[in-house]
């Protein structure tokens, strides 16, 4: 039997649901069964959530050090500087140890915006985060689940910016990734995906009449094509994820952030994973945010952050 893969999972923003996630996914047998888990936030912080909802820290815990941070000082459900803080230099200590080969892949628990935002932090989301801490560019967030894959052209950005931002280039560049991650995550492995590139516009465009973007679409279809990679497009959005269309498709290149999210969790939310292409690290994360309303009371559910740990490890794999 191959050996498990140390996996580093990081506990978010501290007065979200990660720290209780983590804790409980660090417990589960199905995940002690995939991954050596290694939480990397605060213990004092986990004992804390864990005195609440009844739940023992593990022994396997790295504390990176965060100057400031407090863990009695916490409230939990709230946007809080020092939080915000704290869930980004787990994030680095995790890509650290990720780069170092001390961890085999990671799993982020989730960051809010606003409180990154009031720290400083100078990155909208972990997606951003992540290229910088690895030194790249031309990262791709894909949402992934076993009958959906979505990747976005535009990630964090107002919807006002997403038109000049959609390039040829960037849209050959996000469906090359796309479709080498399905060639992975597939059975059986190196089948063919095939894949469905929206429009911006209503109706891909309509022939021109409600909008141009879709000049810039045309040709990256046809460069896919020559490279290879079956692909439809551009697709009209709001047809894109009927039943017919997913059963068609593996997978979706989408223009902005919500033309890909909102089908995506709506279909897959408990089961969907956040997954960072084009890292020379593997990291996935849960496709949900912090629910500060419902932090430390013990009913956030932990599936999709077991969906994200298992993913992790089998991209991990040789």
């Amino acid at each position: 039997m191959p050996a498990r893969p140390t996996i580093a999972i990081t506990l978010g923003d501290p007065a979200g649901i990660g720290p209780e996630l983590a804790l409980r996914a660090a417990l589960d047998p199905a995940v002690l069964a995939l991954c050596l888990p290694v939480l990397i936030g605060d213990r004092a912080l986990l004992a804390r959530v864990g005195a609440a909802l009844g739940l023992p820290v593990p022994t396997a815990v790295v504390e990176p050090a965060v100057p400031g941070f407090v863990a009695d000082a916490i409230m939990p459900g709230r946007v809080q500087a020092a939080a915000g803080a704290a869930g980004a230099a787990w994030v680095a200590a995790a890509v650290d140890g990720c780069l170092a080969g001390t961890y085999a892949a990671m799993v982020t628990g989730p960051l809010n915006k606003a409180a990154l935002a009031a720290a400083g932090v100078p990155f909208p989301g972990h997606t951003e985060l992540l290229a910088a801490r690895c030194a790249v560019t031309g990262e791709v967030m894909m949402l992934h689940h076993a009958d959906l894959a979505v990747a976005l052209v535009t990630v964090h950005q107002s919807l006002a910016s997403v038109p000049a931002a959609i390039t040829p280039g960037r849209i050959v560049h996000v469906g090359r990734l796309l479709a080498q991650a399905l060639r992975r995550l597939r059975e059986p492995r190196d089948t063919p995906p095939r894949l469905a590139v929206l429009g911006l516009n209503p109706h891909a465009g309509e022939g021109g009449l409600f909008g141009d973007e879709e000049r810039a679409i045309v040709p990256a279809v046809a460069e896919l094509l020559q490279l290879g990679i079956d692909v439809d497009g551009p697709l009209p959005p709001d047809s894109a994820f009927t039943p017919d269309a997913r059963a068609r498709y593996d997978g979706w290149v989408c223009m902005y952030h919500d033309q890909g999210l909102i089908p995506f969790k709506a279909l897959a939310f408990d089961q969907g994973v956040n997954v960072t292409l084009g890292l020379p690290i593997v990291r996935t994360s849960p496709d949900h945010g912090t629910a500060f309303d419902i932090a430390w009371r013990g009913v956030a559910r932990h599936s999709s952050l077991v969906a994200a740990i298992a993913l992790a490890a089998r991209l991990s794999a040789p």
